[in-house]
């Protein structure tokens, strides 16, 4: 395949995250064929395709398959844009004829397209946006999960998806605070349950948002559900690039990696080493990338990115690891 002159739109409304890193990692050669799980803006399929990549671009969100039309056109066939969930990549790159790539990137999480848009829902600074948070447009909105869950439900995902601390005071005030329509219904309902301080760096109300996202968009089962397939489908020789933007998710990238290239930690008494009944999968893993001072000035959402990277074996692959979160 001719590479295709493309680079990221300098205007575009989501500036991707350790984008050359990313680049680097996947080592793409021209003719390849490589998945963007997360087309979002298309900032990585635009710099998968300018070095001559074919690229299956994923994206769960209407809007950005929407958008994204111009992107593809401008391709001149390098890019397919498909919509659905990189969780389900083995099925999606199946409907374009494919069983099989070169590399697999992902940018996990919200992107700026969500938090820049009101209507969508996602962020603190639009009050009167509607509490909604779904990537896909479909399903459970955020207001129909925190109106309809007890108070328990509520505080285990407070605690499990925002490591939040003071998880059931909160759970309280929601239930109390019923019905919520609006992101800052939300927030009020944090403020009175923790308090706000004026000054704070940070609103004492992003750790719930975060859970209440992650909760209502199962972002942990797809992250673990497209590991898996990623496995499925690269290669041998093949690359694997995803980052992370924060502790819950890469924890399960960096395990995931970790059992499945044999460097999974010694036991102890109580739990003994485990045997190795199967090959692995990926080569040692690449050491974690985290953005430059330069890149988090720019781009101050690049501040807690995470970059794991390695390269599949010729080993085949295990059986889905869903659920090992520890």
């Amino acid at each position: 395949m001719t590479a295709v002159p493309l680079s990221p739109a300098p205007d575009a409304p989501h500036r991707p995250v350790l984008l050359d890193e990313v680049m680097d990692a996947l080592a793409i050669a021209p003719g390849e064929t490589h998945v963007d799980g997360t087309f979002g803006a298309g900032g990585y399929s635009r710099a998968m395709a300018a070095r001559g990549a074919r690229v299956v671009a994923i994206d769960q969100d209407p809007d950005a398959i929407a958008e994204g039309q111009a992107v593809v056109a401008a391709s001149g066939g390098a890019i397919t844009l498909l919509q659905g969930n990189f969780a389900d990549m083995a099925m999606l790159i199946g409907r374009v004829g494919l069983a099989s790539v070169h590399g697999v990137a992902l940018d996990i999480g919200v992107s700026s397209m969500h938090l820049d848009r009101a209507p969508r829902g996602f962020a603190l600074r639009f009050p009167d946006a509607p509490l909604d948070m779904r990537m896909s447009q479909a399903g459970e909105t955020a207001a129909d999960f925190l109106n309809r869950a007890d108070e328990t439900e509520i505080a285990d995902m407070l605690y499990a998806y925002g490591e939040e601390r003071q998880s059931r005071r909160i759970a309280r005030a929601i239930v109390a605070a019923r019905p919520l329509a609006t992101t800052g219904d939300l927030a009020a309902a944090v403020h009175r349950a923790i308090g706000r301080r004026p000054g704070d760096r940070t609103d004492p109300a992003t750790r719930t948002f975060q859970a209440v996202r992650i909760k209502v968009n199962a972002e942990l089962d797809a992250l673990e559900r497209g590991l898996d397939a990623a496995e499925a489908i690269l290669q041998p020789g093949g690359r694997l690039a995803v980052v992370t933007f924060h502790s819950l998710e890469d924890r399960i990238v960096k395990n995931f990696l970790r059992r499945r290239s044999g460097q999974e930690t010694a036991g102890s008494r109580h739990r003994p080493e485990a045997r190795a009944t199967r090959r692995p999968t990926f080569h040692k893993p690449a050491r974690a990338v985290r953005p430059s001072d330069a890149e988090i000035d720019v781009n101050p959402r690049a501040r807690s990115a995470t970059l794991r990277s390695a390269v599949r074996t010729d080993a085949p692959a295990w059986a889905p690891s869903h659920g090992e979160r520890s």
